[in-house]
């Protein structure tokens, strides 16, 4: 792999070394390793390592320069084949977003700090895989940031083994109790908590030393806490050492280390190394320490801005050198088991590996129930193409349920424009909702105006769809609508291609569960059904928009008994909740007493029951294709709309239209101003003659079977 990694600056610091410490790493496991910084005292040592460095100011804050290093990063990505970017600094990561959108190249973020504008800091956000520190920076990424829980990764900040070695005796005078903190000088770090706790006991400790370990970015700050130390008269106890070159030689002098960290950070690397050396610790339970000290066994944890609470924990471990040491040898064995610098670049690594197997797609398809199960064969080939990825559907509140127990999909993002997603506010939610995904590529199976935008805001890469202009100048990958008479798998087949995805399975599928299937046995139970009897299968209405597209209802009830006088079998009235009327205005017109299911059941537990099914009659509708997902044979009935357009390919169906027998057939028109429909020419007893064939195929199938 070709890993770039992009920070500020390559100055002496915790988020500096780990870059040149991933960066040998990388080098030592034969890959290639990158930094663009604005340079500093450790891009020598990254060199040095085989590692190559670009100096450019991408940690400078203006609009003109962000825009500026966003082009120079992207041909530095092409030019040296990045695979991974991976950002540490919140101007670099808003800059790596872009540069990577416009190379196609995977970015991932890590967030070093415990971030507090959400605004500001959001890029931290937008890698397609955060890298925290601790379990406390995972639940502020997800709260604050919009990350989802899927996309964060937990690697904890290791450190050196080899360095950072358990020390034998304690450097230094051994009468003096030395108590230290190693940090930079800031207000969020606590120093005057700790000079404060000090005055509390400096009269019950002999000998005490405080040391005072680190930079003073700031150095009006220093002088206020310089100003502390001499107002409890403290001058003589406590010394400013500046920042160490040596920390572990340091942190070997130190019988404690103070963590005295004031508001939540995103782990504590003075803690673990402390605690790698053989040095007990007392810290404030703040952030991510929670997850490395655990209380009275591997240290002791004070309240944040409580000094006397911070007094008993030193008096305490001073008191007890025995439970010290005891804790201090359990934090080590600890600091081996879970936070070795090994360790860390492993899973590092692991993540870039995942990073580049498992893609993240969305599948855009918000129309109507048939349509989303028309679309199954294209989830399916996208399945085989990408066995790895993380699929998603996009897909509407109605048409969820048509993919209960779909295996070709992760998961699906429900879309309601009627209610929670309506209007401008409502679309800019819905695209909150998918951003957060960090999708890379998007099939617009729906090819509108709306998908074209969802798919654009998405910030996929890869965004695929017909040229059909509307709005598909915001898809990158188009393919011309210029082939008017493929069927509508085929139709969606052609985007697919597009992206090297070799589909040709066009069975469509539904998955009713055990539920499904014992619903569909007790309703025809609690029906009367004969164990045994034929049952044959009725869809009221294809819908109340589309009255065009009904059969009449005289026609439906004369069928009804028809076949119950004919063929002895049970007729099942099926249809949406809002052809629950006219089903059974249906029923009561036949004699025969058809049951009625309209209204009654889930898109499953239609499925479930439609197995059960010898044949089923349909207009254009969405049954028709649960119909052919099931197996079940069909009969579908065809006016306004073109059959070649709409049914997917079946064995299994027969299709009856008499649209082009008038000249204004097939119109696309929901409503008939004619008194003399298409729908009205196909007659009762045209379908029977259907119904007895298919019946005949079956029955003769059966009688193979058995043979």
């Amino acid at each position: 792999m070709n890993i770039l990694q992009v920070l500020p600056t390559l100055d002496i610091g915790g988020v500096e070394t780990g870059t040149v410490d991933l960066a040998r790493y990388l080098v030592k496991n034969g890959h290639r390793a990158i930094v663009v910084s604005g340079g500093g005292k450790l891009v020598k040592e990254l060199e040095n390592i085989g590692s190559r460095h670009y100096k450019l100011p991408i940690g400078k804050k203006s609009v003109f320069n962000i825009v500026r290093m966003t082009g120079e990063l992207a041909d530095i990505i092409r030019r040296e084949d990045i695979d991974i970017v991976h950002a540490r600094s919140r101007v670099p990561a808003l800059i790596a977003y872009f540069a990577c959108r416009s190379t196609g190249r995977v970015l991932i973020t890590t967030a070093h700090g415990y971030y507090r504008n959400p605004v500001m800091s959001a890029p931290m956000g937008w890698g397609k895989y955060v890298i925290v520190a601790s379990n406390a920076v995972a639940r502020h990424m997800a709260e604050s940031f919009n990350v989802t829980r899927g996309r964060i990764r937990l690697i904890p900040r290791g450190v050196d083994l080899d360095i950072f070695t358990p020390r034998k005796n304690k450097a230094g005078r051994p009468d003096e109790f030395v108590i230290g903190i190693v940090s930079r000088i800031t207000p969020l770090k606590g120093h005057t908590d700790l000079i404060k706790a000090v005055a509390l006991i400096r009269g019950r400790i002999p000998n005490l030393k405080v040391l005072i370990i680190g930079s003073a970015p700031k150095g009006k700050y220093l002088e206020d806490v310089d100003i502390v130390v001499w107002r409890f008269g403290l001058s003589k106890t406590v010394e400013f050492t500046g920042a160490s070159s040596d920390v572990p030689r340091a942190m070997a002098g130190l019988d404690l280390l103070i963590s005295a960290t004031v508001t939540p950070e995103a782990f504590g690397r003075s803690v673990i190394e402390a605690q790698a050396v053989g040095v007990p610790v007392v810290a404030t339970r703040v952030g991510g320490v929670v997850d490395i000290i655990e209380d009275g066994r591997t240290g002791l944890l004070c309240e944040p801005q409580n000094p006397r609470d911070m007094a008993d924990k030193i008096l305490k471990i001073f008191g007890d050198r025995e439970m010290a040491s005891a804790m201090a040898s359990e934090a080590r064995r600890r600091v081996e088991e879970r936070f070795g610098a090994e360790k860390m670049l492993q899973r590092t690594l692991a993540v870039y590996e995942e990073a580049l197997k498992k893609q993240n797609i969305l599948v855009i398809k918000m129309s109507s129930i048939g349509d989303v199960i028309l679309s199954v064969p294209s989830l399916r080939a996208i399945r085989e193409k990408y066995p790895d990825a993380v699929i998603k559907v996009l897909v509407g509140l109605a048409s969820r349920e048509a993919l209960d127990g779909c295996p070709y999909i992760n998961d699906r993002i429900v879309c309601d424009f009627k209610g929670k997603h309506k209007g401008p506010a409502g679309l800019w939610r819905l695209t909150r909702e998918i951003q957060k995904e960090c999708f890379e590529i998007v099939f617009d199976l729906q090819n509108n105006r709306k998908s074209h935008i969802l798919a654009f805001l998405s910030g996929a890469s890869l965004r695929y769809g017909y040229d059909n202009g509307k709005f598909s100048f915001l898809l990158n990958r188009r393919i011309r609508d210029d082939a008017p008479y493929l069927d509508p798998i085929e139709h969606q087949f052609r985007t697919l291609r597009m992206a090297g995805v070799k589909a040709s399975d066009k069975a469509l599928a539904l998955w009713p569960s055990p539920a499904d299937e014992s619903f569909a046995d007790k309703f025809l139970r609690d029906n009367w059904l004969k164990p045994g009897q034929l049952i044959i299968g009725i869809n009221v209405s294809a819908s109340q928009r589309w009255v065009s597209k009904n059969w009449p209802a005289a026609h439906i009830a004369g069928l009804c008994d028809a076949i119950a006088k004919e063929e002895g079998a049970r007729v099942v009235l099926t249809g949406a909740k809002e052809d629950a009327g006219l089903a059974e205005a249906i029923a009561r017109a036949a004699k025969s007493k058809p049951i009625v299911a309209s209204g009654k059941t889930s898109i499953s537990e239609l499925a479930a029951l439609m197995k059960r099914f010898r044949v089923f009659l349909t207009p254009d509708s969405a049954p028709m294709h649960i119909a052919s997902a099931v197996g079940t044979p069909f009969v579908a009935l065809f006016g306004p709309t073109d059959p070649a357009r709409h049914v997917a390919v079946s064995k299994n169906c027969v299709i009856l239209s008499k649209a082009k027998e008038l000249k204004c057939g097939p119109c696309y028109k929901p409503e008939c101003r004619k008194k003399v429909t298409c729908m009205r020419r196909i007659t009762v007893d045209e379908v029977m003659d259907m119904v007895k064939s298919i019946l005949c195929l079956t029955a003769a199938a059966m009688e193979g079977v058995k043979e």
